[in-house]
């Protein structure tokens, strides 16, 4: 059975910054509109269409030049998410905890995530896992940590998992990630990113998950998607398959530093509309 939408506005964000009680609202709803921010100035441009604020360990990869997530730290989130709670106004912010910072025990994920909200102002955390993470997720939410789950390819988990390849290809492959994603609803999580399956897996995830379902290469079936911003503005190298290039953003700075080398070896740059001159006589 398909999903039904509600009766929703194209535009369904709440007047005040929306909560994760708004963000479960949605599901069957208009689709959610999330991307990923890192930085102030960035998160305030995203803020004024986004239903979701990501500020994901992709911040290792996409600011940093790191290979993986891998290497992201605690301290690294909690500093990018400050910038991005500076700049968001109505877009819910979750932070993404890092690889090592939640699988050591429910006890762990809970000190760092409270850490996370209580040093940010975000809204929620989102970790990565299914069903090994259930106690996991049931102990931060009975605690009032607000969790968004991540399940299909997860990007911290790529050497075990050998690689970033898509999963769900095959129809054998489906039932564990179906009962992942159960698994986290279950435990209480607000919504789940499905990321990287085929397209009729996502579908059946969506329509059987009682939360909203975020896809990221995951089709238009899900509940709301999220990219990297950097990817979908072209200002990334790395062009996944799944990723629309709204912009090319990189190719217009590249252009726009060649043409300031240009002007500065020539001395055109600066001209006289951009100097100062003395006041007076004796300008």
């Amino acid at each position: 059975m398909t999903t039904e939408p509600k009766n929703v506005s194209v535009d369904a964000r709440p007047k005040r910054q929306a909560t994760v009680k708004h963000i479960a609202s949605r599901k069957g709803g208009t689709p959610l509109v999330c991307l990923t921010a890192y930085i102030t100035p960035m998160a305030a441009r995203l803020d004024e269409h986004c239903d979701l604020l990501l500020v994901g360990d992709s911040v290792g990869m996409v600011l940093y030049g790191m290979d993986s997530t891998l290497g992201v730290s605690l301290d690294m989130m909690i500093s990018h998410g400050r910038a991005v709670c500076r700049g968001a106004k109505r877009a819910l912010v979750v932070i993404d905890m890092p690889f090592g910072s939640y699988e050591e025990s429910k006890e762990q994920a809970f000190r760092n995530a409270a850490r996370v909200l209580s040093e940010t102002g975000a809204g929620a955390v989102k970790l990565e896992g299914g069903t090994e993470m259930i106690e996991t997720v049931k102990f931060l939410a009975d605690r009032g940590i607000p969790v968004l789950g991540h399940v299909g390819l997860m990007p911290q988990s790529v050497h075990t998992n050998g690689g970033y390849g898509a999963r769900g290809r095959t129809v054998d492959e489906w039932q564990p990630i179906i009962d992942d994603a159960k698994a986290i609803a279950e435990a209480g999580a607000f919504a789940v990113v499905l990321e990287g399956v085929a397209e009729p897996l996502a579908r059946k995830v969506t329509e059987e998950v009682p939360i909203p379902v975020i896809g990221i290469g995951a089709s238009n079936a899900c509940d709301g998607q999220i990219l990297v911003t950097e990817d979908m503005l072209g200002l990334f190298a790395i062009n996944p398959k799944f990723v629309k290039r709204y912009a090319e953003l990189g190719d217009g700075i590249a252009n726009a530093i060649e043409n300031y080398a240009a002007e500065v070896r020539t001395r055109a740059f600066p001209s006289e509309e951009y100097t100062y001159k003395m006041r007076g006589a004796n300008q």
